[in-house]
């Protein structure tokens, strides 16, 4: 940052005179505790521990509604009315079922978003009662993500409850789509549409513990189907089997060989077909995950996976001397990977809030809504949420939100400070 800007955003922060060229030079590390430093701000932080029951209270409100991938309407409209009890302008829900509210700042830029996702992986009839037990919450989805969603409602009720004054804007938003196949189809109408070219940085809260996450993890899914004539399992033995297809193919996923300078994953997630144990299937099906850091091993590993589908399809024809068993690949989701280095001002403003705050800073990498806009070029983590957990994606999920309140604190001290010039 020039100087002169250093100066205006201290000015606007009530600190002028605290700046000096050289700790200018320092802005990045030393932020968050310059930030601590103005009333408003420190009181805004201070009202985010108090109003931890509140906010315990919102993340158990919001978990026992519903909302099943692709069928997230019904929080989102909670959600929405949420934003505006909070004091949040200008809510609105989008044409993907994004919700999404406002707080302006001085200026319209930078305009940071602080983002959770709406959606789960449950479906449609799970029991969605949160059990509570002191500070101990269990319930499909009550850390995952429905913790984030109470802490993107806590740092906008502290900001306003402190009359917290930004240079930049701050938006809100509760997104669709991040889990399972929702293939990121909230957070990509955001950055394509809702929001094109009004986003300057982007923090998503999503997970326990105080970690954040800077390299996103790409994810390449596909719908796998093989299909047959079908038959008797007795009267038309020697036709090509579907099944027995699926199988050579998972074999030879299942002795996948991936490289260890990079977490490159694969996994066969649900197969299906068949009518019958004395049929053979008509067709068959198989959902196929494949992970990595790095876009190269990727596209390998993607490489690998359709060369081994091919190659079972032609040993299931050529073992009975056929060529009527076919097959068809479809991708069903595609998350782009990305990453920043630790130097990278984003992060390093993150380490600064963590540094003021006291808190550990623990490093990972994941699969989030943040992976797009990394991959856009647009400077995004993920941070956790706070608190403990456990089980998550299973109906035992369980959040330990002893002391969750500093992952809030440190939410909205980190959006504090990316909304600065």
């Amino acid at each position: 940052m020039h100087r002169t800007a250093t100066i205006r955003m201290a000015a606007i922060l009530g600190l002028t005179g605290l700046l000096t060229p050289a700790s200018a030079q320092q802005r990045a590390a030393d932020l968050g505790s310059l930030l601590l430093q103005t009333p408003s701000v420190r009181a805004a932080v201070e009202f985010a521990k108090t109003d931890e029951l509140r906010t315990i209270d919102d993340q158990v409100k919001l978990c026992e509604v519903e909302a099943p991938p692709f069928q997230e309407a019904k929080r989102a409209e909670l959600y929405a009315s949420m934003f505006r009890d909070a004091g949040l302008r200008n809510v609105r829900i989008d044409a993907e079922g994004n919700v999404i509210g406002e707080r302006p700042g001085a200026s319209a830029r930078p305009n940071v978003v602080l983002s959770a996702h709406l959606d789960t992986v449950f479906p449609r009839g799970t029991n969605v009662k949160v059990r509570r037990d002191g500070y101990v919450l269990r319930g499909p989805g009550v850390g995952d993500d429905c913790r984030g969603l109470a802490d993107v409602l806590a740092v906008a009720r502290a900001l306003n409850k402190a009359a917290v004054s930004t240079p930049g804007t701050i938006t809100f938003v509760g997104t669709v789509g991040e889990e399972g196949l929702g293939d990121l189809r909230g957070v990509k109408r955001l950055f394509n549409e809702t929001l094109k070219d009004r986003i300057d940085r982007f923090v998503s809260i999503d997970g326990e513990g105080l970690g954040v996450t800077h390299i996103a993890i790409g994810s390449a899914r596909f719908r796998v189907t093989f299909k047959g004539p079908g038959g008797h399992s007795f009267g038309s033995f020697g036709v090509v089997n579907p099944i027995h297809a699926l199988g050579r193919a998972m074999a030879r996923i299942a002795d996948f060989q991936v490289p260890g300078s990079s977490r490159t994953t694969f996994n066969v997630g649900r197969i299906g077909g068949g009518t019958s144990i004395n049929a053979i299937s008509s067709d068959a099906w198989m959902e196929v995950d494949l992970r990595s850091g790095d876009t190269a091993a990727l596209r390998t590993l993607e490489k690998q996976f359709r060369q081994a589908v091919n190659d079972a399809v032609a040993q299931e024809n050529a073992r009975w001397n056929s060529s009527a068993l076919t097959v068809s690949i479809e991708t069903v989701g595609m998350r782009p990977a990305g990453r920043l280095p630790t130097s990278a001002p984003i992060v390093q403003t993150a380490i600064s809030v963590s540094k003021a705050l006291n808190l550990p800073l623990p490093f990972s990498e994941g699969s989030t809504d943040a992976n797009l806009p990394l991959s856009l070029g647009i400077p995004a983590v993920t941070i956790d949420a706070g608190g403990r957990g456990s089980g998550a994606h299973t109906e035992n999920e369980t959040f330990d939100a002893t002391d969750a309140w500093k992952g809030t604190q440190r939410a909205l001290l980190l959006t504090v400070a990316l909304a600065q010039p």
